[in-house]
């Protein structure tokens, strides 16, 4: 079973080892990779990285759950749960059946970057074994390109 993730938002693949919180870079949620949107950029639309249900939806994150039970958790920004919501706008509920790429919620770079907290948005493939993704660091990608492909 293999499962291609898409990019949430325009930028460059990061990795989660140079995500800005241990969590993450530690894999210790699961196992993924990270975008870093451009640094000019002060909107983004944010996709759905796979199709499914959204089993979960709070203004800064979200997780996809597909057919056979996988969750993808998209993280928007760093510690962007202290800023309660505000620079976030749904366009989605929980519960929801998602396409992948269709629009999840618009975020304010800006603001996020204002309340001095990271953009930068992991996306991780729950409980996935620490290493088991690769995805090429440094390189630009489009929001609803192919991110990454995870094989179970």
């Amino acid at each position: 079973m293999t499962i291609t993730v898409g990019a949430p938002v325009d930028g460059t693949v990061v990795g989660l080892a140079e995500v800005p919180d241990d969590v993450f870079r530690q894999e210790m949620v699961g196992a993924g990779t990270a975008v870093e949107p451009p640094t000019g950029a002060d909107r983004a639309v944010v996709l759905a990285p796979v199709a499914g249900t959204l089993s979960t939806l709070h203004p800064h994150a979200f997780v996809v759950g597909t057919a056979d039970g996988t969750g993808v958790l998209v993280h928007v920004g760093i510690d962007t749960v202290d800023l309660r919501g505000a620079p976030f706008t749904l366009h989605a509920a929980r519960g929801d059946v998602v396409e992948r790429g269709a629009p999840v919620l618009t975020v304010d770079l800006a603001a996020v970057r204002a309340a001095g907290r990271a953009v930068t948005c992991p996306v991780v493939v729950l409980d996935a074994p620490a290493g088991s993704v690769r995805a090429p660091t440094g390189e630009p990608v489009r929001a609803g390109a192919e991110l990454f492909v995870w094989a179970r």
